[in-house]
């Protein structure tokens, strides 16, 4: 592994997306982290978020659209206060 982990780090190869998946989970991190998107990687190991995000996905479209206007009101609302 750390063979193919070199070629890696050193733009040699570049991973399948399988590989990264299993590289991300040896890692106890994301395949996102792992392409440089570290900003949000946080956000997607918190499992209480990610059971949210499902729980919001498996509503009604209805529901969900009317769910989402309200987050989006209290994001607006919260962002205008901390200014």
């Amino acid at each position: 592994m750390s063979y193919f982990i070199g070629k890696y780090e050193r733009d040699e190869m570049i991973p399948s997306i399988e590989a990264a998946k299993k590289l991300a989970k040896v890692l106890d991190t994301t395949v996102g982290y792992l392409l440089g998107e570290n900003e949000q990687a946080n956000l997607f190991k918190d499992t209480k978020m990610l059971q949210r995000f499902q729980d919001i996905a498996n509503l009604p479209d209805k529901e969900r659209e009317s769910l989402i206007t309200t987050i989006d009101h209290f994001i607006k609302a919260a962002k205008i206060n901390l200014m």
